[in-house]
C-alpha cells in the first residue's frame, strides 16, 4: 500500500521545472501525480511516476538532487466532507500529516507571477478552465 515518491530539489528560476518534466517525458516515463513547493531560493517537486528508479537516475544525470520517500495514496469519496473523513481518522489515531496533495492529473492549477501573460500564451493551445468549470469538477 506504500507508493514511492520521487522528490526533486531545484533552484527557483524560470524553466527549471520544465526541465524536470522534459527529462522524464523524453524518457517515456509517465507522471501520474505531482506537487510543487517553492521558497525564495529553491523549489521542491514531488513526483509519482511509473518508473521511479529510472526517473531518479536520469534526473541525477541531468544535475538534479533527488530523494525517495514512501507516501500513502487514498481514494477520497467525492462528497462534501470526504476528505475530512480520512483526515479525522488519522487525527483521532494521533497520526501527523507532513503534507498532502491531489494526484488527479488532468486538471492542473498554476500559480504564476504574470497570470494575464500566461493566459495570453496558453489561450488556444490548451483548454483553460473557468472558475465555474473548476467548481463543477
Amino acid at each position: 500500500m506504500k507508493v514511492t515518491q520521487l522528490t526533486v530539489f531545484l533552484e527557483n528560476r524560470s524553466g527549471r521545472l520544465a526541465e524536470v518534466a522534459d527529462v522524464v517525458g523524453r524518457a517515456g516515463i509517465n507522471i501520474h501525480g505531482f506537487s510543487t513547493t517553492e521558497a525564495a531560493e529553491y523549489g521542491i517537486v514531488r513526483l509519482i511516476v511509473d518508473d521511479p528508479e529510472r526517473a531518479r537516475a536520469l534526473l541525477h544525470d541531468a544535475g538534479f538532487t533527488t530523494h525517495f520517500s514512501q507516501v500513502l495514496c487514498v481514494k477520497v469519496e467525492d462528497v462534501p466532507g470526504g476528505l475530512a473523513q480520512v483526515l479525522d481518522q488519522l487525527a483521532e489515531a494521533g497520526v501527523s500529516i507532513d503534507y498532502l496533495y491531489s494526484i488527479s492529473f488532468w486538471n492542473i492549477c498554476f500559480a504564476v507571477r504574470d497570470i494575464d501573460r500566461a493566459v495570453e500564451l496558453l489561450a488556444g493551445r490548451v483548454t483553460l478552465l473557468t472558475n465555474e468549470e473548476v467548481l463543477a469538477l
